[in-house]
């Protein structure tokens, strides 16, 4: 393939190759040169164009398939037009020369179509430089045209369609001939060419002015013709033309040219009437006098009304959304006559009805729905709710003029229902898409909706009931708050109107579509409701027999009503459900006796009547199964099955029953037996296993019925085939935008498809995802479909064609899941004989199902000989058999073998397979063979997988050969091979990335195949093209060409094919998550270069990618297509929204504010419309340009609601992506040093401004959107300071926003969700402490207190709209953002009083944090003021919480009425609600009570002592019921057990989803508890309730690895130690105080170990404490367990220096152990010591590194401290534990001291840590251990090693820590060290005279040294201390300087020169009898003392003003101090 890649074609190479490989090199050479020529320079292609043109003219004649001469002239053309135009008129001649030739050979014919594709494009490129020869060209290709067949038809129309776009108006003469030869095409018997026609008219009519003036008519005429007998893709083309026409016509400018003067204009409704005529009365159209018009037998055929239906559509959508708005009315009234019965030509028949019914809610919903924005669309809904009132006035006159009996025949009513239904499902459409946005509409008093609907509800008809009756569940479901006053109102009428039958079935209708909604609404309905409607329902049932005239309709309403209700689940229904079943008993029968009396004694109205009843009841039962799982229980199921026996023996009468009452029982029967199937298919069939016999007969008959194989497989089967097998079956099978009109053409024998009436019970389930209303097929058709099902269930168990093909097909499918057989032999051959004949069968669908079975058949069998008989019978018949049916069914039977059995096992098989059909792939005489064998070849393909590879490269030779042969117009074999080449790219996978030469070649003809599929005209090729290519660079992404595949991707965005648009955002959706910013950077660069609008309706150009994807998102209804697109779109955010941070929040912005302005309410406003039809052309013209700069013009709420999701996840990406977004003054910096940067922090204003507009939208959802988003934006910004304000913080400034953004949310009318989601965006704000001032903080403050003056109101005040639940959210929202508040509130306090005690220390206090404590305060008095009733409300909340939290034994001890804040019967909807605040409320209450020192007994509880205990049905008892009052004490230990109990019940098991947040809460309510004395005494004397809160605290540590909980569950275990030493502390306090001191010897031991000093594991408290720390210990450091290290002792190694986090786990671990001993005995004590010993002192070996600076790790600070901890403890001195305690500390010294001896790790470890724990020894151990002599030696070496070290930090340490040790007070453990080591000090002081200190580090080891020296003197004796004196002075004159030197000496001389002086002044007169002597000894040293002394006061004198500017620091710390003395 590489030799292809030339300018030339490589003839050499080429004429080497075979027959197909040269069509593969010369596709190749191509495709690589249109990529070539336009970036070659022209002189280069002038150069070789003689050969070129020549190469390219031969290949020409040389019979190319279609794709190479779209190559061959492309190529042609760009070669004139970028190189010489000279020789272009020789090749024109050339190509004419071809075409006049008389060769009519089938071989010819590709050069034919040729040189006919190459003068399209040469005149298309060429246009009118081309002069006048297109004349003769036009008419040599039209004359060709009259011998053509239809391939040269198809490629001729296209050619001219080519040349009329590039002529343009110079084509002019040749115009009429062209639409005559087009005419004539329009009308061809091939599809294709119909297509290719209907496109070169379209390119026609933007030139040829006579199509859409004079022509009109007859142009119209010859579309509706068109549309006759046509495919999807030609109504798809035709409509586009008609529409097209049309719109020129409507929008002609007139009286440009004096030419033009005669050019008809028409209007807008004179368009709509020309399309009404086609819609009327078909492609008969203008003729009016047609004989079977007058007959009046005409019935207008579907396919000419569904391409209208299309026309229509196109037609409006073309002239645009502005022009829709201003024409609406005219419209409306327009689609609305069309189905009106004054047209009685249109609808002959209630199928005709439906199907009208169809397309003009299409028209409606497409353009309505697809064009218009919100406040268009509330205007579009007021103008339809005019015509809804109009109807009704109609319905109302024509009622109201005659008597009761004869007004259901009027015509006017009957007239109007059409329009009615019509109108009612747009209305509810409308309304449902706009969500809560639409609440303006139906608050409008004057327009009236829900009135208009409701009156509606009384209509005649029940088609029109049940439309009213799905609009107000529509109503319902996008406005909430209407559904429970839309419930009340319609009861209220049914119970008023029960003797009206319209009233009783009509009200009954909408209670039940309301029901319905109900779980498609968050917020629900009073549970209350679901009481009346049960009482309602019982109350029709039961006085159904009292009034004969509305029997019936009480009966079906009341069953209706009670399969509604079960709709609400479980949590309702089981309240219903005796009273359910109780009437399902009495429905049926009692016993067979009572049969017997029925079946004699009824009449057919009676029959009727009981059959009506039972089908409900069947129905209810139904629907209970459906949605009530919860509540099958085996008793509920044995109380549902007594009646089934009675109901299955009626079905047995009822062909009697039939026969003797005759057509009037039919309707009732049919139903009957359809809900009774539809009912035992969802019964366990052992249920009924006595009566299958019986109902198995009476399926066959359903199954085989003679009347009922007109109905057709077609209505069914499509359910139970496969989906890949629907492309078999065509294009009204596949998804398109248009299959809800394209269904009614599939649906055979005048079936029309579903509709609400067939079904009414439909009214309540939800509609498919495609449809927005109900479709139930009729009951004729779907009691086949519950019949099949019903059959493959029971045949299971235990066999007029069509219908049985399919039941069959189930019963396998059954059979295959479950494992069974098909029994007998006779039953084997019977089923085979019955699936080989429908495998011949000529219904395509049924060969498709036959070919399933046979393969589920072979499944079910599972015997290799029988699958291998199956296979050979295809085998034989596809050798012998020509005829297409039985070679495309017995090919497909091939591939559903392989695809069943997993491959048919043996690989002869398969290569007998694929040989077959190999060879019927190639048969070119019948496309269809061919598309039925490629299909199955991708069925093998795909069920072969690796076994397949063998034939991988020969299929793959064979899909690309017909990808260039197979003519183009043969869409379905090319989408066959799509298939094919899909699952081969599969079965290759990965192997694609090799680089051998086979893989090189595979993947280049995969790659070749993919551009052959691009390029076809069919949509679903190019579909599959694009997953091709999507696979591809899955397995090979090196080699797909990104930019290219990109292109195609963008070109496509926006094509009116719905799969093309699947395939390319799956494919998107795939390159996104590799390369996201690469694909946006090719898509921008492609729709720049690109010349012409690179995808139509979508501005990449301007809005990126990003932009047109969120766009299209905006116009898209797929709701598949629209889920992928917003994944899309978050992949490429999550990549890039940092990277191109303006970009992305521009984007979210304009979605966001362009509907910010929805203030007022468009309306169409009739007095303009004379004005505006002047000014048609100016506006859109306007129009257009307006729209430029508006990228968004009226966004969806879903899309806003997407982009305000999108604001949020930007901001999480920008916290992954660094600190610089959230700080200000960084991100300044970083813009100013690079302006490309950007920051998040630099947009804050835009942001608070997206979230205010959201949060303030019309629409809920929204509302919500922006209330998490400011939620988002105040927790990530509230610490930002404001770097031009010291002291404020950014967001301070908008605080006014906040608050206006949040106020609308606590409006009375405002859902409970959104108010919920506001209080948590209170409290948060408030909490921020963004705002200090107290006036700002109420107004936001105030919000809460409102809301929460509403929780106190109680239940009674709660609104009635919504489920009880939403009040439960409601209240627990509030008091959650009150305890958040009240939280940080006591947390501010508490750090403000730390604070202000160390300022108070210090003695200084400033003016700031006078104001910071004031505004704490502020906060804590704005809580203060409701404080009670929050506490009197949290605890209520967290006793309710309690009660849900009790495992379901203890489900009877719940209240019945509920409690406090939830009602009984929505216990379940309100378990989320409180799992959601629990833990914020309860560590808010433990706070309350920490803070009232539970000393506080509520006033209204009295005084007087309860001694009994409390359970917790006592709990939530109201004060007035208790028989007597309780005590404080009480009080206090019941809500001390209720924290406790809460804590511990969650702390034990904390689901794996619970939040961090919710431990840490649970973790710091237990800390605030114990904080005060009273819970510690509980805790502290309880000591099996410490043991278990220890274990449950352990277990949490083990299982979360959160830093923040570990160290809050220490802090528990802190205080629960030491409320267990106060205890052991008051016990031998109060003891003493007993026994008296005397006999102190006798009394008992008090704490663990008692006198043994033994600990029990489980009980013990110490025990329990040790192993959490042992836990938190081992863990940040494994060595200090043996068990590892594999030593007993506390072994070498390396120091390690622990993270922040770590070191505070253990340091706090380490405080812990430390308090271990005191609450043990002294027994005990010794039990522990040796463990608490090893791990600090392991902890101090471990992690005492050496740090840089000189300071000691917080882990090696924390063991110092407990060990200090330790040493001290009174065990220690207690009598009966000193010996061992020392003995035990003894070792402990040893060990430390022989870290120093261990081989080379003493340079490891840090000395001055060790030398501090020897000093720790030295100064709190007992001298017994102290003062042994080796110890005492070994320590003092330590000191000296430690001051002759080198390094000056050890020095320093060494001097520190000996300063102490010499002023400890105990003579006898400092002497000996002063007597060792002063000397040394001395000494080391005197060799520093020699040579000074170099640095600050030496200088501080000299001045500490002078300090130890200073420090000796006064300790020395009497004798020594003048010779001591003698010695230090000189050291001291030694480092003074003279004047001259001082001014130029070191710094750190002069400090040693100023510190010593210092030290001579003090110690001269203390010592001066010394001090005289030693200066009268030595002259030069007083001289050198008084140089300095004089040197010093003259710079003091100096030092005033100079020093003070330089050195600002140093003076002001003197100035203080002098301030102070």
């Amino acid at each position: 393939m590489e030799l292809a890649h030339s300018l030339l074609l490589n003839e050499e190479a080429y004429n080497q190759l075979g027959e197909f490989k040269k069509a593969e090199f010369v596709f190749e050479w191509l495709r690589f040169l249109e990529k070539l020529l336009p970036a070659t320079s022209r002189a280069d292609i002038r150069e070789k164009q003689s050969k070129l043109v020549e190469q390219l003219v031969s290949l020409l004649t040389s019979s190319p398939g279609p794709p190479a001469r779209q190559l061959i002239a492309k190529n042609l053309a760009i070669v004139y037009s970028s190189g010489d135009i000279f020789s272009v008129h020789q090749t024109i001649d050339k190509c004419n020369e071809l075409i006049r030739s008389k060769d009519d050979s089938p071989s010819y014919l590709p050069t034919k179509l040729a040189a006919v594709v190459c003068l399209g494009y040469l005149y298309k490129k060429l246009g009118r430089i081309l002069g006048n020869s297109f004349l003769d060209t036009v008419g040599n290709i039209l004359k060709a045209m009259k011998n053509a067949e239809s391939q040269g038809r198809y490629e001729i129309m296209l050619s001219l369609q080519n040349i009329l776009k590039g002529l343009g108006a110079a084509a002019i003469p040749c115009h009429r001939d062209i639409y005559k030869a087009a005419r004539s095409c329009l009308m061809d018997r091939s599809m294709a060419v119909r297509c290719a026609a209907a496109k070169c008219l379209l390119e026609l009519q933007s030139e040829a002015m006579f199509m859409w003036s004079t022509d009109l008519d007859s142009v119209v005429t010859l579309c509706f013709k068109s549309f006759e007998g046509s495919s999807y893709d030609v109504r798809m083309a035709v409509s586009k033309l008609l529409g097209c026409v049309l719109v020129s016509a409507v929008t002609s400018k007139q009286g440009t040219a004096s030419s033009r003067q005669n050019v008809r204009k028409i209007s807008f409704e004179e368009a709509l009437d020309l399309l009404g005529t086609g819609f009327l009365r078909g492609s008969s159209g203008f003729l009016r006098t047609s004989g079977d018009i007058l007959k009046g037998t005409s019935s207008v055929s579907r396919d000419v009304r569904v391409g209208v239906t299309q026309a229509y559509v196109v037609f409006i959508s073309t002239l645009g959304g502005q022009w829709l708005e201003r024409n609406f009315s005219a419209l409306l009234s327009h689609v609305l006559d069309l189905v009106s019965q004054s047209q009685p030509k249109a609808i002959q028949t209630q199928l005709d009805a439906i199907c009208c019914r169809r397309c003009i809610s299409f028209i409606l919903r497409a353009t309505v729905g697809g064009l218009l924005g919100e406040k268009a669309q509330i205007a579009t809904a007021k103008e339809i709710c005019q015509a809804i009132w109009k109807l009704k006035k109609v319905v109302d006159a024509a009622t109201s003029d005659c008597n009761v009996e004869t007004r259901v025949g009027t015509t006017d009513v009957i007239t109007s229902q059409n329009m009615l239904i019509c109108a009612l499902e747009e209305l509810g459409n409308i309304i449902y898409g706009l969500g809560t946005t639409a609440a303006p509409v139906l608050q409008d008093s004057s327009t009236g909706v829900l009135d208009a609907v409701i009156s509606v509800i009384l209509h005649p008809s029940i088609s029109v009931q049940l439309a009213a009756a799905w609009c107000l569940r529509c109503i319902a479901v996008a406005l909430p708050c209407f559904l429970s006053p839309l419930l009340d109102r319609c009861v209220e009428r049914l119970t008023a109107l029960k003797s009206s039958p319209e009233a009783v079935t009509g009200y009954s209708f909408a209670i039940a579509a309301l029901l319905g909604t109900v779980k498609q609404c968050t917020l629900g309905i009073p549970h209350c409701k679901g009481k009346v409607i049960m009482t309602v329902a019982e109350d029709l049932l039961r006085s159904a027999s009292q009034n004969s005239r509305i029997s019936i309709q009480r009966m079906q309403s009341g069953w209706l009503l009670i399969a509604a209700l079960m709709t609400l689940g479980p949590a309702v229904v089981q309240h219903h459900l005796p009273r359910m079943l109780l009437l399902w008993k009495c429905a049926f029968p009692l016993s067979p006796k009572d049969l017997e009396t029925e079946k004699s004694r009824g009449d057919s109205f009676t029959w009727q009547v009981t059959l009506e009843s039972r089908a409900g009841a069947l129905c209810a039962v139904k629907s209970f199964i459906l949605h009530c799982g919860g509540l099958l229980t085996d008793e509920v199921i044995q109380r549902l099955l007594p009646p089934i026996p009675y109901a299955i023996d009626l079905l047995t009468l009822l062909p009697s029953l039939n026969k003797t009452y005759g057509n009037p029982l039919k309707p009732s029967s049919v139903n009957y037996r359809k809900r009774l199937y539809e009912l035992l298919t969802l019964l366990p069939p052992k249920t009924y296993e006595g009566n299958f016999s019986a109902v198995l007969k009476e399926l066959v008959l359903d199954l085989t019925q003679s009347d009922n194989q007109m109905v057709a497989s077609a209505a069914y089967l499509p359910s139970l085939s496969h989906q890949n097998e629907f492309a078999l079956l065509g294009p009204p099978l596949q998804e398109t935008e248009h299959r809800f009109i394209e269904e009614q053409l599939l649906l055979v024998h005048s079936i029309a498809g579903g509709s609400l009436e067939y079904d009414p019970y439909s009214v309540y389930e939800r509609a498919a995802d495609s449809d927005s209303v109900p479709k139930p097929l009729p009951t004729t058709i779907s009691i086949i479909n519950a019949a099949t099902h019903l059959f493959g269930v029971i045949f299971a168990h235990i066999i007029v064609q069509q219908n049985v093909m399919s039941a069959f097909s189930t019963v396998l499918k059954h059979l295959a899941s479950c494992k069974g057989n098909l029994g007998s032999e006779d039953i084997r051959s019977s089923a085979l004989a019955l699936v080989m004949s429908a495998l011949e069968s000529s219904n395509p669908l049924l060969r498709c199902s036959a070919a399933e079975s046979l393969a589920r058949l072979a499944q079910v069998v599972a015997d290799s000989t029988f699958t291998a008989g199956l296979a050979q019978i295809s085998f034989d018949k596809l050798k012998s058999a020509r005829d297409v049916i039985s070679r495309t069914g017995h090919s497909l039977a091939l591939g559903s073998l392989y695809k069943y059995l997993g491959g048919i096992s043996s690989s002869q098989h398969l290569n007998a397979c694929v040989g077959i059909l190999y060879t019927l792939s190639q048969d070119s005489t019948s496309p269809e063979v061919q598309t039925w064998a490629l299909h199955s070849l991708s069925l093998i393909i795909d069920s072969a997988g690796p076994l397949y590879h063998v034939h991988v490269e020969s299929t793959l030779s064979l899909v690309l050969m017909l990808l260039l042969t197979v003519p183009p117009a043969y869409a379905e074999v090319h989408q066959s091979l799509g298939r094919c080449l899909n699952a081969l790219i599969a079965t290759l996978g990965p192997e694609l990335q090799g680089s051998s030469t086979t893989v090189s070649a595979l993947r280049a003809s995969c790659l070749l195949s993919c551009t052959v599929m691009q390029d076809n005209p069919d949509c679903l090729v190019q579909a599959q093209a694009i997953s091709c290519l999507q696979q591809l660079h899955m397995f090979a992404p090196r080699h797909v060409n990104l930019s290219s595949l990109v292109r195609g991707l963008c070109v496509n965005l926006s094509s009116s094919y719905l799969l093309l648009r699947r395939a390319v955002l799956a494919c998107l959706h795939q390159l996104v998550q590799r390369e996201a910013a690469e694909v946006s950077e090719h898509a921008v660069a492609l729709a720049k270069d690109s010349k012409e609008d690179f995808a139509p309706g979508i501005n990449i150009r301007e809005v990126g990618l990003e932009g047109a994807l969120l766009s299209l998102l905006d116009k898209e209804l797929d709701p598949k297509l629209c889920q992928d697109i917003r994944e899309t779109l978050t992949h490429m955010l999550i990549s890039m929204a940092v990277e191109k941070l303006s970009f992305w929040l521009k984007l979210c912005k304009d979605v966001l504010a362009a509907s910010a302005d929805f203030t007022t309410v468009a309306s169409v406003d009739t007095t303009q419309e004379e004005e505006v039809a002047h000014t048609d052309d100016e506006l859109a013209l306007a129009l257009e340009n307006d729209e430029r700069f508006h990228p968004f013009l009226h966004p969806r709420w879903s899309t806003r609601v997407f982009a305000a999701e999108c604001v949020c996840k930007i901001i999480s990406q920008c916290e992954n992506a660094g600190n610089a977004h959230f700080d200000i003054a960084l991100a300044q910096e970083m813009k100013q040093r690079d302006s490309r940067d950007d920051f998040l922090v630099l947009h804050l204003a835009d942001l608070i401004r997206m979230a205010f507009m959201a949060a303030t939208d019309h629409s809920d959802h929204l509302r919500l959107s922006g209330l998490q988003m400011l939620l988002v934006l105040i927790r990530k910004f509230a610490a930002v300071p404001e770097p031009e304000f010291p002291g404020h913080v950014i967001l301070e400034q908008y605080q006014a926003n906040v608050g206006a953004a949040l106020r609308p949310a606590f409006s009375p009318e405002t859902p409970p969700d959104v108010t919920a989601k506001a209080c948590q965006v209170c409290s948060a704000w408030i909490a921020s402490g963004v705002v200090n001032d107290l006036n700002d903080l109420q107004r936001v403050h105030q919000l809460l207190v409102t809301s929460l003056i509403k929780v106190q109101a109680g239940k009674e005040a709660q609104s009635q709209l919504y489920n009880e639940a939403t009040s439960t959210m409601e209240t627990l929202a509030v008091l959650k953002a009150w305890a958040e508040v009240y939280i940080v509130a006591v947390e501010r306090q508490k750090k403000q009083s730390n604070i202000s005690r160390l300022l108070f220390a210090t003695n200084i206090r400033e003016e700031s944090d006078r104001d910071q404590t004031s505004s704490v305060d502020d906060l804590l008095q704005l809580v203060q003021a409701d404080l009670g009733n929050l506490s009197k409300l949290w605890l209520a909340a967290l006793q309710d919480f309690a009660l849900l939290t009790l495992p379901l034994e203890y489900i009877s001890q719940l209240p019945i009425e509920g409690g406090a804040f939830y009602t009984a019967e929505t216990i379940e909807n309100s378990r989320p609600h409180y799992q959601n605040s629990w833990a914020l409320i309860l560590y808010a209450t433990a706070l309350w009570l920490t803070n009232t020192g539970f000393l506080i007994g509520d006033s209204d509880e009295g005084l007087t002592n309860l001694s009994r205990p409390v359970t917790p049905t006592t709990m939530c008892q109201d004060s007035t019921s208790k028989a007597a009052v309780k005590s404080p004490e009480d009080v206090n230990t019941e809500r001390f057990h209720l924290i406790l109990g809460i804590s511990v019940e969650f702390l034990c098991s904390p689901r794996s989803d619970a939040a961090m947040e919710d431990i840490t809460s649970c973790l710091h309510a237990l800390q605030a508890m114990l904080d005060v004395p009273w819970p510690r005494t509980k805790i502290g004397s309880d000591q099996e309730l410490s043991v278990e809160l220890l274990n449950v605290l352990h277990r949490l540590i083990l299982t979360r690895e959160s830093p923040d909980i570990q160290l809050a569950a220490l802090e528990v275990v802190q205080h629960i130690l030491f409320a267990a030493q106060e205890h052991v502390k008051e016990k031998r306090r109060s003891a003493e105080v007993d026994d008296g001191a005397e006999e102190k010897e006798t009394l008992p031991e008090f704490g663990e170990g008692k006198d043994t000093g033994g600990l029990i594991p489980g009980k013990s408290l110490v025990f329990a404490t040790l192993e959490m720390c042992m836990c938190i210990l081992v863990r940040q450091l494994p060595q200090l367990n043996p068990k590892i290290t594999g030593s007993p002792g506390i072994t070498a190694g390396k120091p390690q220096l622990l993270s922040e986090t770590g070191s505070k786990l253990v340091s706090a671990a380490l405080g812990i152990l430390s308090d271990v001993p005191g609450v043990c005995s002294p027994e005990g004590s010794i039990a522990v010591l040796p463990t608490i010993l090893y791990l600090i002192i392991g902890v101090l070996r471990e992690t005492a590194v050496k740090l840089p600076t000189g300071q000691i790790p917080l882990t090696v600070a924390a063991s110092l401290q407990a060990l200090k901890g330790v040493l001290s403890s009174p065990m220690a001195r207690a009598e009966k534990s000193r010996a061992a305690w020392n003995e035990l500390l003894c070792s402990a010294l040893v060990s430390i001291l022989n870290f120093w001896n261990q081989d080379g790790a003493h340079q490891e470890l840090d000395q001055s840590s060790l030398l501090a724990a020897i000093t720790v020894f030295i100064l709190s151990a007992s001298p017994e251990v102290t003062t042994v002599e080796c110890l005492q030696m070994s320590c003092i070496e330590k000191f000296k090693s430690a001051m002759e070290s080198k390094d000056p930090v050890i020095q320093l340490k060494c001097y520190q820590l000996l300063l102490t040790i010499f002023q400890y007070p105990n003579k006898a453990i400092s002497y000996p060290y002063i007597q060792s080591l002063a000397a040394s000090i001395v000494n080391k002081l005197q060799e520093t005279e020699k040579a000074k200190p170099e640095n600050s580090a030496e200088l501080q080891v000299i001045q500490e040294g002078i300090k130890v020296v200073a420090a000796i003197i006064p300790l020395a004796q009497e004798e020594h201390r003048s010779q001591l004196v003698a010695c230090f002075l000189p050291i001291l004159i030694s480092f003074l300087l003279d004047e001259n030197a001082l001014g130029s000496a070191t710094n750190s001389a002069r400090s040693l020169h100023e510190f010593a002086l210092q030290y001579l002044m003090q110690i001269g007169p203390q010592y001066s009898s010394v001090f005289k002597k030693l200066m009268a000894a030595s002259p030069p040293m007083k001289a050198r003392l008084e140089s300095a002394v004089k040197g010093n006061q003259e710079s003091i004198k100096d030092k005033t003003s100079p020093r003070h500017s330089k050195n600002p620091g140093k003076s002001a710390s003197i100035q203080l101090k002098t301030n102070f003395l």
